[in-house]
């Protein structure tokens, strides 16, 4: 049975592949120049993703405004398993934070935070087990786009051909082309402040 939550990655063992969406004036030239333009913005909150399907829940399949290409960004692995080691959650929860004030006190120190949402079927149904939505703030942003990030590919046409096989109900052939997402070895070490149970 698959654990509630675990990070499922399509990975090498110096990278880990993440998703993102964005309006074409900042994403073709992101994939174009395999790094993020001055545009943008590392002073903001960046939400990353390696569900491929829970990113194309978030953008629906590349057909949202403002996310109409979608990128795969390989980054090393040390970057994403520090974000991970600064993370918090964020949410409260019971049981993992001793009490409410002591996570608000972590979460306005932490340069990274961590959701766990629903993971998605190829019809964007959820599943009964979590994908990793991990947000990047301040440092981490930063270090994500100047640092971390070894290529920026766009994957939109991938998209639009796993929706077009979806859509005429040929689920094996969609299956078939989705990333290779496998099991992330990430232990307590890197997970027991994220996760309960």
């Amino acid at each position: 049975m698959e654990p509630t939550h675990r990070i499922r990655a399509l990975h090498t063992e110096t990278t880990v592949t993440v998703y993102q969406a964005y309006a074409p004036s900042l994403g073709l030239p992101a994939a174009r120049d395999d790094r993020f333009p001055a545009a943008w913005k590392r002073d903001r909150m960046t939400w990353i993703k390696p569900s491929f399907l829970w990113m194309m829940y978030r953008c629906g399949w590349g057909e949202k405004e403002s996310q109409e290409t979608v990128l795969a960004v390989e980054i090393a692995r040390t970057g994403f398993e520090w974000a991970l080691r600064n993370a918090c959650m964020s949410h409260y929860v019971r049981g993992l934070h001793p009490d409410e004030a002591t996570w608000k006190r972590e979460l306005r120190r932490a340069p990274a935070r961590v959701q766990w949402d629903p993971e998605r079927d190829l019809h964007l149904n959820a599943l009964p087990h979590r994908s990793l939505q991990l947000g990047l703030a301040g440092e981490a942003a930063g270090r994500y786009a100047d640092e971390w990030t070894v290529s920026i590919t766009d994957v939109t046409p991938l998209a639009r051909q796993i929706h077009a096989l979806v859509r005429t109900g040929d689920l094996d052939a969609a299956t078939a082309l989705l990333p290779e997402e496998t099991a992330y070895p990430a232990g307590d070490e890197l997970l027991g402040h994220l996760t309960v149970g």
